[in-house]
């Protein structure tokens, strides 16, 4: 039966989609976060890491980005450009943003 055991593969482990907060400085820490603390932190640096990226590949071709929006089919993530740092909003598609807080940018 060592044959069909070739074929058995662990169960991969689902995340609950995160909702809440986190703000990163200008060198991509995370300074504070509402998000679970089952969320992994890599993805979390992950995500600032692109973030960040963003904001400042559009500084350097001088457009003005204040907020970025991204659309998943199941996760809506908004970024507010904090000169240098990011405030970056995670949430499920199907929580409206009215539930979260979520309008506009600071000063955007």
């Amino acid at each position: 039966m060592g044959l069909l055991n070739l074929f058995d593969k662990p169960a991969p482990t689902l995340l609950r989609l995160p909702s809440g907060s986190f703000t990163v400085d200008c060198h991509g820490v995370v300074l504070l976060d509402t998000l679970p603390s089952s969320f992994p932190r890599v993805l979390l640096d992950e995500i600032a890491r692109q973030v960040l990226g963003v904001f400042r590949e559009a500084a350097a071709a001088q457009l003005p980005l204040a907020q970025l929006n991204i659309h998943y089919a199941s996760l809506r993530i908004t970024a507010c450009d904090l000169r240098g740092g990011a405030l970056v909003f995670l949430a499920p598609q199907g929580l409206a943003q009215e539930q979260l807080g979520i309008s506009d940018c600071p000063g955007g």
